[in-house]
């Protein structure tokens, strides 16, 4: 059996990686500043400043009850546009997968480590790596689509309860945007790593690891004891001399 405990070093580096990137990805999904609204309404809005997210709108305000004031967005709202709707499946997709992800991965290093094969390691690798790009995916497309529909400026017609205006004066990509395509990188890395994973070139013990003899040593020396042997029954020429004499 090949020591395979030797061969997973990358693949504990995108475990990591891997996990740290659904962590990131889980995280997002919850956040607000996705988009950041610059409005007119500087009266109920402080500073004229409000961040929408999947999941809600905020903005901060002097004069309301709260000091800061948010609303859901719900996915069957009739005012949710439809890159918010596939931002909220896809992300509860992403953390669902991501979970299996990093299941299959942690028990893929785990029997690698201990040196535990079945011939399922290869399996759990590829599982794994996949998982971690499908994770990947769906992390990507709401990103990238909600990114490009803030450079577009486009418009969200909320209900006269948010306080919101259906156009803002000026929009621009949020932090969670960024965090979510670094996320997405790490996994794209980490789902890498692990589909790149090979079993190591076996090779025949020597003899200094089994803690055996070199069979040639030891029949050598095993001849060398019956020369020895033989070479010590020899007569001396001098002793026979003596015995003439």
């Amino acid at each position: 059996m090949a020591y395979l405990a030797q061969s997973v070093h990358r693949q504990f580096v995108g475990l990591v990686f891997g996990f740290v990137g659904w962590i990131m990805m889980a995280s997002i999904s919850g956040v607000n500043d996705w988009r950041i609204w610059y409005v007119d309404n500087r009266t109920v809005i402080t500073g004229g400043l409000a961040w929408v997210g999947v999941w809600r709108a905020c903005f901060n305000s002097h004069i309301l009850d709260s000091a800061e004031i948010c609303n859901s967005i719900g996915l069957t709202d009739s005012f949710t546009p439809p890159e918010i709707a596939a931002a909220q499946v896809l992300c509860m997709t992403a953390i669902g997968v991501g979970v299996v992800a990093n299941l299959v991965a942690g028990y893929a290093v785990r029997n690698a480590t201990l040196g535990v094969d079945g011939g399922r390691v290869r399996l759990a690798f590829v599982m794994a790596g996949s998982l971690y790009w499908i994770t990947a995916v769906c992390t990507l497309v709401p990103v990238i689509w909600n990114m490009s529909s803030v450079l577009a400026n486009l418009t969200i017609d909320f209900p006269p309860d948010f306080y919101l205006p259906s156009a803002p004066v000026k929009q621009k990509v949020g932090p969670g945007i960024g965090f979510g395509i670094g996320s997405a990188c790490l996994l794209i890395v980490s789902g890498l790593l692990l589909l790149c994973y090979r079993y190591p070139k076996t090779k025949m013990p020597t003899s200094g690891e089994t803690g055996h003899f070199d069979k040639s040593l030891r029949d050598e020396g095993f001849l060398g004891v019956i020369k020895e042997s033989v070479d010590e029954g020899n007569i001396n020429p001098a002793y026979e001399s003596d015995n003439h004499l």
